[in-house]
């Protein structure tokens, strides 16, 4: 009587939310118009949200299969959960999406009364929803599909506001989302696994016993963040000569992260054959901390080093911190979104400030006004845009903080 007594909270949620949704698109929503300018000129608060520039089809595509397929099929590595898991991974998708549209919009792309979307604004959406989905990793096993709802209503705001404040209002540069992204999500899902804290009651190994068909999905999900996360990475990447250097910083990165698991896994657990979901983990950390550097003066070496010490960071703190956040700060990370995103996003975002510091004409040539339009206008220093990089990382932390809290 319980499980039906929730299927019904969770029907009623459902439609509820998806006919508030069908209303807000009736009354604010409309398609942009195909001969009209940009409506980014026209708007004060586009900030990095490129105008669609015709259909580009294989990036749009490449979004969506990285957070269907790459995350969907990421969390059934829980041995337990798993096939719950990717469910609720597909509800959090289809409910992110339109509502993000709608927050987004109004931040973004709101002009006369109406919210004009195109191909772009579902591709903003989409790095909305890796965030969310990142913050329900922490949590999983643990909240309902009802709590999972509520929690990616209220997540999908501050994540809108937390961009707004960052890309438009203080200017940061952070196209692939190591603070907007991954930073933000662990933290406000660790937040939310902490209030929701179950004494005596240490889930993560159980959930992560792992049979042979969970395994084989596991891996398929880790084959497409291989084949989709570089193109993912540099979807927002201004300029399209920034898009390949983006695109393959992200890759460098992603390989020499992977490298970095095979250095240290064998030495921490002493286990002779590395478990696929270690490489789902490593995969995700070079993401991570190459989002904000990505676009910027990132040479292949520095793209390799900054992976490899990624996923180091990540290893490290599954086999060191991990059980002392749950024992001291009693925060049950299930699927270990700490280590994973939050580390390496706040590595990320320091490795952002450093090169933000090397913001001059000489170094990036013309990419300087696609990458730091405010230097490069003279309007701010380079100094001045470290700062404001830097200063984004608390920014971010106290709003995840914050909202994790009035989500528990």
């Amino acid at each position: 009587m319980p499980e039906h007594t929730s299927g019904l909270r969770l029907s009623g949620l459902c439609f509820f939310l998806q006919i508030l949704i069908i209303i807000l698109f009736a009354v604010f929503v409309r398609y942009s118009p195909e001969s009209s300018p940009d409506l980014c000129s026209q708007q004060l608060n586009c900030s990095r949200r490129k105008p669609d520039s015709g259909f580009q089809h294989p990036r749009f595509r490449d979004v969506h299969l990285r957070a269907l397929l790459g995350f969907g099929l990421l969390v059934t590595f829980l041995g337990r959960y798993g096939p719950g898991s990717v469910a609720i991974s597909i509800l959090v998708v289809a409910f992110t999406v339109q509502w993000a549209v709608l927050i987004q919009g109004f931040l973004y792309f709101f002009l006369n009364g109406k919210i004009y979307v195109g191909a772009q604004s579902v591709v903003s959406a989409d790095f909305c929803t890796a965030a969310i989905l990142i913050s329900t990793g922490a949590v999983r096993g643990r909240a309902n599909p009802v709590q999972m709802l509520l929690l990616t209503l209220l997540g999908v705001t501050l994540f809108s506001l937390n961009e707004y404040i960052l890309l438009s209002l203080m200017g940061v540069s952070d196209s692939g989302g190591s603070l907007t992204v991954h930073t933000f999500g662990a933290y406000f899902g660790l937040m939310i696994s902490r209030i929701l804290h179950q004494p005596h009651k240490d889930r993560r190994k159980e959930q992560q016993a792992v049979g042979q068909q969970s395994e084989v999905f596991a891996a398929a999900g880790t084959i497409y963040l291989w084949i989709f996360w570089p193109s993912f990475t540099s979807a927002t990447a201004v300029g399209d000569n920034a898009e390949p250097w983006a695109m393959l910083n992200g890759y460098f990165s992603l390989a020499a992260s992977t490298m970095a698991t095979f250095v240290l896994s064998p030495v921490l657990y002493e286990e002779d054959t590395l478990r696929v979901v270690q490489i789902q983990d490593a995969a995700l950390a070079s993401a991570a901390v190459m989002g904000m550097a990505g676009e910027m003066l990132v040479t292949p070496f520095g793209a390799l080093a900054a992976g490899f010490l990624a996923g180091l960071i990540s290893s490290l703190g599954f086999r060191f911190l991990t059980p002392v956040l749950r024992s001291r700060l009693k925060t049950q990370d299930t699927c270990g979104v700490h280590n994973v995103h939050g580390l390496p996003g706040v590595l990320g975002a320091l490795l952002g400030t450093l090169l933000a510091a090397l913001a001059t004409a000489d170094a990036y040539g013309g990419r300087l006004e696609l990458v730091f339009p405010l230097v490069a206008q003279g309007s701010r220093t380079a100094t001045d845009q470290a700062l404001c990089q830097l200063c984004a990382l608390p920014v971010t932390l106290l709003l995840a903080l914050l909202g994790g809290c009035l989500g528990g």
